[in-house]
């Protein structure tokens, strides 16, 4: 993809969204993003999980504030992260999930989260999965990569460049590949297969867990990847020790940076396909390697919270926890995730999951915990990611140019339960809540080949879909012939979203 973000200085739509909530007093704590992947509203013990136990993320929510409708901005990824970083909802530039050798998808000059905490004296770190793209157009892996995280905001960057399921399989640190032997150079092709190695098609024996075509190429570490690669064996990661990895780099970044504010985005890859859990966390369900990576995402957040307990810090620390998108069992491997889910719903009372228009593609597990400032306990806001980057502008005393995001930092506190008056959900269609109500706009594009075979509720359809919420959280019953009313003012409202930013 060669999409850029629209990065001009954009007013607030304030009359777009209700009043802006007021924070009187800037403060500078620090501030963590753990964002899970594929975490489904249903796949944590304190939203009602019944297959796996999260006794980490449950600490957070008995001592938070845990909101049962929160959403990120997109079912699919890179969507969600955009949005999460730039304030800006993802349709506007077309943003979809990236190859693993696509330019950087948030260009340099865009206004950012980090950047904008840089501003505020704040030293900014990403640790985990990227997945937005890195430099301008062809990557040379063996040099310096970039424009990348630095150049928008991140003062430290220890990043996968895309997906596990996707090559190159290394670590990018500071816009360099560790341990990258020179004389054996990475080579990446996404258009055609490169070098002698085993594919998952040629060399199915090798593999740990069979895959799909797609998944089918280039076999590292008996995993076959999306895309070809060649060179930087010594550079390459080990997936069962990918999360001890990302946990030594980021608690190291909190240890530097103790004494002074600090913004660290943690985008684990847990529990993203394929699923290879530690050792230690191999056997830690019933539900095979999906629920086992889900435990070992609690660990990794356990891990972060420990740390800041140990340095004192904690009081002094906001949390955020989510995910990036709904839940997904089968998506390119066999791993038995569905024949091994028994009881468990990763998407809880709702329907759809990961790529879906029903509620679970975006409605996911939101946690904010800051112990002796948020105190304890459960918010039906309605509010959306894409607030983020506003509402921690107005706790920091900055000022942003994001155009879609809103201050809902008393909401995020738990100070208020006045949350977003439309919201908006994006799939392969774009949805719009209000209250009780939820519109889902009609299909405008074919469904891809690729998700008409996965083996879930897409919502698309060809004509506007209407659903009550409160009556009927499942969306099992279409009321858009019923209430043609509520349809053309949920359209409208839609459309002037759509069209008010250029």
């Amino acid at each position: 993809m060669r999409n850029k973000i629209i990065h001009i200085v954009l007013p607030a739509l304030i009359g777009m969204y209700g009043c802006t909530q007021q924070t009187a007093t800037p403060s500078t704590p620090n501030i963590i993003i753990l964002y899970a992947d594929d975490l489904g509203y249903g796949d944590v013990s304190c939203y009602g999980a019944s297959g796996v136990k999260t006794p980490y993320v449950d600490r957070m929510a008995a001592n938070g504030l845990q909101f049962t409708d929160a959403h990120c901005t997109a079912a699919t990824c890179t969507p969600s992260r955009v949005s999460l970083l730039t304030g800006t909802y993802a349709f506007r530039n077309n943003a979809a999930i990236l190859p693993g050798d696509a330019p950087l998808l948030i260009r340099p000059g865009t206004a950012t989260l980090p950047e904008m905490l840089q501003k505020a004296g704040y030293r900014t770190a990403v640790v985990g999965k990227w997945h937005l793209g890195l430099g301008s157009g062809t990557i040379d892996w063996n040099g310096h990569i970039g424009p990348g995280p630095n150049e928008i905001g991140f003062d430290y960057s220890f990043i996968i460049p895309a997906t596990t399921d996707r090559v190159p399989t290394v670590y990018v640190e500071n816009g360099k590949v560790p341990n990258l032997d020179p004389n054996d150079p990475i080579a990446v092709s996404y258009a055609e297969k490169i070098g002698d190695e085993p594919t998952g098609l040629s060399h199915p024996q090798l593999l740990k867990q069979r895959a799909d075509t797609q998944h089918s190429n280039t076999i590292i570490n008996g995993i076959s990847r999306i895309g070809f690669m060649t060179g930087g064996k010594k550079a390459r990661w080990v997936d069962e020790d990918i999360s001890v990895m990302l946990n030594e780099k980021a608690k190291q970044f909190i240890i530097n940076n103790k004494n002074q504010p600090f913004f660290l985005y943690y985008p684990f890859p847990n529990i993203h396909v394929p699923r290879t859990p530690n050792a230690r966390f191999v056997g830690s369900t019933n539900m095979g390697a999906r629920g086992d990576v889900i435990t070992e995402m609690d660990w990794m957040a356990g891990e972060v919270m420990q740390l800041l307990d140990s340095l004192q810090i904690a009081k002094n620390t906001l949390i955020i926890f989510s995910s990036d998108n709904g839940p997904v069992l089968d998506d390119g491997y066999e791993d038995s995730a569905s024949m091994l889910t028994g009881a468990h719903n990763p998407s809880g009372i709702f329907r759809g999951g990961k790529y879906s228009a029903f509620e679970a593609g975006t409605r996911v597990p939101t946690i904010t915990y800051w112990p002796g400032t948020i105190q304890p306990g459960v918010s039906d806001a309605l509010c959306s990611h894409v607030d983020i980057m506003a509402s921690l502008a107005a706790l920091t005393g900055q000022k942003t140019a994001a155009p879609d995001s809103r201050n809902a930092l008393d909401v995020l506190l738990g100070k208020s339960k006045q949350g977003r008056e439309y919201l908006l959900e994006e799939s392969y269609t774009l949805s719009l809540r209000k209250g009780e109500w939820k519109y889902i706009a009609p299909q405008e594009k074919a469904t891809p080949d690729w998700l008409q075979n996965k083996k879930i509720e897409n919502g698309l359809k060809p004509h506007a879909q209407l659903y009550n919420l409160k009556d009927d959280p499942r969306e099992a019953k279409d009321l858009a012939e019923q209430h043609p009313e509520i349809v053309q003012a949920l359209k409208a409202e839609l459309e002037k979203i759509k069209t008010q930013i250029p």
